[in-house]
């Protein structure tokens, strides 16, 4: 689970830390207090998009941390990352001209990790993403979440890939000599610019880690060594008066066998000490203060910088590109005696494709009929007692493509005697918004966090109650982050939190503080329209809901 957040000149937020609990934490506040701000700051420090214009007037960098528990998180990932302990800490920083760094249990990363990562601990569900529901090509990415069966999408994926390869070649080698031979010179032209400079993959990242040492090389050099002088080379340095003391300790323990464990934490140090300055010592000797190695790394990195802006945008991308650009140049060189290889090649690839697409047909088939009865299941007790949900899957044998044959569209009903009709033609946003949270429960069963911003958008009342439960249940042996407007739902946490924004003439800022007791209740009364007047209807109201919980 997620146990801490520090967010700093993150948006409007200047410093803040909050410590979680195990099940259903529960953000409220008044409509713009930032409570959205916690949940886009976790997203970044799990990373995603980071944004220049975030950072908080004044700032020069804004900077994430969040600390996690790692019991769930999958062993691939920890042996990937090297994370050993209980918990471990993600951290990300941004300054004002884009650049950044990561880290992930004290190691600098990438942001690319920092989402692996993410993925495998946190599912989001931000206040916008019930509408994509209304898109049936999510329909198909969720229904293939469910089913577990990447392996087989990957497969019809890279099949649909070598399809278009081959086909691309047989165009190619049916080109007129006069534009075969334009895209030979470019074609040329383009390898020539990446081979001239031959990138490895993560150099960029390597370059940007030990550029600036570089930069203050003069600098850190004369720090090293007078650290060094003092851990090290003088009469009176730091081990050799640890060193004496040792020894000292080591005798008096022989007259007092009390002060045994006190000698041997001080040789202990005195070891981390020597271990120290020899690490140093190296580091000092490694420093290279020749300016024409800085040059030279300065002037890679840029030429570095300008490949991946043409080809990129990640090294990775560039060398894809170049082998790609190889294959191209072979197969325009050789296409006049390869164009009969190619016709047969691209007939068997073809075969493999639809074989592939129709085994991904019949599995979807199989899921579909499952994600149906668990949808319906989790969605009935949220005010839909007649409701019917269906996954509809239809192949087109005609157009198979990187993901199959298959279109994918979730048909609903919420009312006895009406028919299943797509959902974005018959589901209002309330409606929506239950669909979704069902979903969210059924999808993301072995995430140790679900995160939710405004689930709850377009219901209210007895319909909220529920909604509330049902969060409530899908925090059972979890964690969720729910920011709500409905006294309903945050009378079912487990840990509220208020979100308060104070803003002065020349400042903006967010305070967020854990809620119980009569606080608690007054802000419960405050969201049923109340005040904190313990006589009012709305306090009343207000502790009913909260005794119903067992929170009172």
């Amino acid at each position: 689970m997620l146990s801490r957040l520090r967010v700093q000149n993150f948006a409007i937020i200047s410093d803040l830390s909050l410590d979680f609990a195990p099940g259903l934490n529960v953000f409220s506040g008044e409509t713009g207090a930032g409570k959205s701000i916690v949940i886009e700051a976790l997203g970044f420090v799990l990373g995603a998009r980071g944004d220049v214009s975030v950072i908080k007037d004044g700032a020069d960098k804004m900077t994430v941390s969040a600390v996690f528990s790692s019991d769930m998180l999958p062993e691939a990932v920890r042996k990937e990352y090297q994370i050993s302990g209980d918990v471990f800490t993600l951290k990300r920083e941004l300054d004002r001209k884009g650049k950044g760094k990561a880290y992930a249990d004290g190691r600098a990363v990438t942001v690319a990790a920092l989402a692996h990562i993410g993925r495998a601990l946190v599912d989001f569900h931000g206040q916008h993403e019930h509408q994509s529901l209304m898109h049936a090509s999510v329909h198909l990415l969720l229904l293939d979440k469910f089913a577990k069966h990447g392996t087989l999408v990957q497969k019809t994926e890279d099949a649909y890939r070598r399809v278009q390869a081959v086909q691309a070649k047989l165009d190619a080698a049916r080109l007129s000599a006069q534009e075969k031979e334009r895209l030979l010179d470019m074609s040329r032209y383009q390898l020539k610019e990446i081979e001239d400079i031959n990138p490895t993959a993560d150099e960029d990242f390597q370059l940007e880690q030990t550029l600036p040492k570089m930069k203050h090389a003069g600098k850190l050099l004369e720090m090293a060594a007078e650290a060094y002088n003092e851990l090290y080379e003088a009469e009176d340095s730091a081990t050799a008066r640890a060193g004496k003391a040792a020894r000292e300790l080591q005798n008096m323990a022989e007259l007092d066998e009390n002060l045994a464990p006190l000698a041997q934490d001080v040789s202990s140090a005195l070891l981390t000490l020597e271990d120290a300055a020899a690490t140093l010592g190296a580091y000092k000797d490694d420093i290279n203060l020749e300016p024409d190695a800085l040059d030279k790394m300065l002037e890679r990195h840029e030429k570095i910088k300008r490949l991946k802006g043409k080809y990129g945008p990640e090294i990775a991308d560039v060398l894809r590109t170049a082998e790609e650009l190889r294959a191209r140049i072979d197969n325009l060189q050789h296409s006049e005696e390869r164009e009969q290889e190619l016709l047969a090649e691209l007939e068997k690839d073809k075969k493999t494709l639809l074989k592939l697409a129709r085994e991904l047909h019949d599995k979807r088939m199989e899921a579909a009929e499952k994600l149906s009865a668990l949808i319906t299941e989790q969605i009935r007790p949220l005010g839909f007692h007649a409701v019917r949900f269906a996954t509809a899957v239809e192949m087109d044998e005609e157009n198979v493509g990187p993901t199959g044959a298959d279109k994918v569209e979730f048909l609903f009903s919420p009312n006895p005697g009406q028919s299943l009709r797509p959902l974005k033609n018959i589901a209002s946003g309330g409606e929506i918004s239950r669909v979704m949270l069902g979903l969210k429960t059924v999808l993301a069963p072995t995430v140790p966090v679900m995160v939710f911003d405004e689930v709850d958008a377009g219901i209210g009342g007895e319909t909220g109650h529920l909604v509330g439960q049902k969060l409530r249940s899908a925090a059972q042996g979890r964690q969720v982050l729910c920011v709500t407007h409905l006294a309903q739902v945050a009378a079912q946490a487990d840990q509220n939190f208020h979100v308060d924004k104070k803003a002065s003439q020349t400042a903006t800022d967010v305070s967020i503080s854990p809620l119980s007791g009569e606080g608690l209740t007054a802000e419960i009364a405050r969201m049923l329209g109340g005040g904190a007047d313990r006589r009012s209807a709305a306090f009343t109201h207000a502790e009913e809901l909260l005794k119903d919980a067992g929170r009172l």
